[in-house]
């Protein structure tokens, strides 16, 4: 369980301090290195490439097919080694072994990144990758109204183990039961709820993290700079995060789901009765027609189950368990926000070319309510007061020879959308990670460079994410193509 593992390192967290580990020979291997602190029984923890398990494992949690089965996807450097720690001493031993090797880590938690980041490098650059499907237990506390959730758990087991002790308790993450609580939570994390409740960095109430000196620390031990840059800037710029204690909210212990069919399906939630939902959508959206036929009473966790895309009666809530994701294709995504509504103008020219792509998808989230009264800079997630919606572009595809057509068909949707959404800076949520953006490069991670994209995803804040970064980790040992830079030393 959690709690015991924590006491567990409580005792051999000194063992793995940087000092304790003597230097190894030139050309020893991170494997040497790795299993000199460990007897034979944790043979099957470090998995290098020339294991039969590599590929199956790697290929485990890959949720796009644009980094399995592309050929310009072979190009990129897949990791030395993939580690698949059951104890948090191995994540400590991973981050001094990989310094030691002149590696660097990369994290995996559920394998939504959605430009491959998290296991993959376009540059070629050799790294561990720490994968962390083991690491998922979750121990609910309804008394407390809190949760502590390993990093590796996903959405799905989250809203699972909750259910389990209350059908009036809930958390405001993500609709996707399969994506990781690691990157989620770490890059702000919006769900059906997050108007009520905010996001789900913004229940986050500790964390347990290991730095780049394999040192573990909480909330108490890192500081308020690092816990607030871990809620919304990315964790894996700033170490290996292994759990989260977070801040269950109350739910209706029934509420409303509904849909509207017109042009394009739209669908909603709301945490009340049918009876209470009809007058207010007649008031405020008469245009939708909402009718009670097309509204239906159920509890949370089938809500949870309905935006999941499983049917809502019909289906053990076990299904929330399974981390395989039903998707088995190709795709590239974009994001927006617009700070005023987008002209009649506008959205014909936007509907007409979604219509003409039928594999596309445009996925539009309403902001406001208790998102828009928290503080920009409360946490890195600066997309608040003032955005009244985001946009998501989505387009899928089935084999590689349909790749560039349509790569090109959602750069010119995005750029035909420029005048009608946010401007200086033209903002993006970096949970829907987007390398056309800008990158680092292999040889110029630079301030100046990674603003260009940085300032898209954090706006004003980005700035504090680089002081906090240049502190904690001024060798930038935790690097990826967008991961935050470190300050030049004057």
């Amino acid at each position: 369980m959690l709690f015991t593992t924590v006491l567990f390192l409580v005792i051999t967290t000194s063992l793995f301090s940087a000092a304790s580990i003597p230097t190894p020979n030139h050309g020893r291997s991170f494997q040497q290195c790795f299993y000199s602190h460990y007897s034979n029984n944790h043979t099957q923890v470090v998995i290098p490439r020339n294991s039969p398990l590599y590929s199956p494992l790697l290929n485990s949690s890959i949720r796009n097919n644009r980094f399995v089965n592309s050929s310009s996807f072979d190009s990129w450097s897949k990791p030395e080694f993939i580690v698949t720690p059951t104890r948090e001493s191995h994540i400590q031993a991973t981050i001094i072994c990989a310094k030691r090797s002149g590696f660097q880590v990369r994290t995996r938690s559920g394998g939504h990144d959605y430009e491959g980041l998290s296991y993959s490098s376009s540059t070629h650059q050799k790294f561990v990758l720490v994968d962390l499907s083991n690491f998922r237990s979750i121990e609910v506390d309804i008394e407390n109204e809190i949760a502590w959730v390993e990093t590796g758990a996903t959405l799905g087991e989250l809203y699972y183990r909750i259910a389990e002790k209350s059908r009036v308790h809930g958390f405001p993450a993500g609709s996707c039961p399969t994506v990781g609580v690691g990157g989620h939570f770490s890059g702000g994390g919006f769900g059906t709820i997050f108007r009520k409740y905010g996001l789900a960095a913004d229940r986050v109430m500790d964390a347990r993290i290991v730095d780049a000196n394999g040192e573990i620390m909480d909330r108490n031990s890192m500081g308020e700079d690092l816990f607030w840059a871990i809620r919304g800037g990315g964790g894996a710029s700033f170490g290996v995060i292994l759990a989260w204690k977070v801040e269950l909210v109350p739910v209706p212990e029934i509420v409303t789901i509904f849909s509207v069919s017109r042009i394009a399906e739209q669908g909603g939630l709301f945490l009340g009765r049918v009876k209470e939902l009809l007058p207010l959508m007649e008031e405020r959206f008469p245009e939708l027609g909402l009718a009670a036929e097309s509204s239906q009473e159920v509890s949370w966790i089938q809500s949870v189950m309905y935006f999941a895309g499983f049917a809502v009666n019909n289906i053990s809530l076990k299904a929330l368990l399974n981390r395989t994701s039903t998707f088995d294709g190709f795709f590239k995504a974009k994001s927006d926000y617009a700070r005023e509504p987008i002209s009649g103008l506008g959205l014909e020219g936007l509907f007409k070319r979604v219509l003409e792509q039928e594999s596309s998808m445009l996925i539009l989230t309403p902001y406001g309510g208790r998102t828009g009264e928290i503080p920009d800079s409360e946490t890195p997630f600066p997309h608040r007061r003032g955005y009244i919606y985001m946009i998501q572009y989505i387009v899928t595809w089935d084999t590689e020879e349909e790749t560039s057509l349509h790569m090109r068909w959602i750069r010119e949707l995005y750029e035909y959308m420029a005048p009608y959404v946010s401007k200086a800076p033209r903002a993006a949520y970096y949970n829907y990670r987007d390398l056309d953006l800008g990158r680092n490069g292999k040889n110029d991670d630079s301030y100046e460079r990674a603003r260009i994209w940085g300032l898209k995803y954090f706006n004003g804040n980005f700035d504090r994410l680089v002081r906090v970064k240049t502190a904690v980790d001024p060798s930038n040992f935790f690097w990826n193509e967008q991961s935050i830079p470190v300050l030049a030393p004057h």
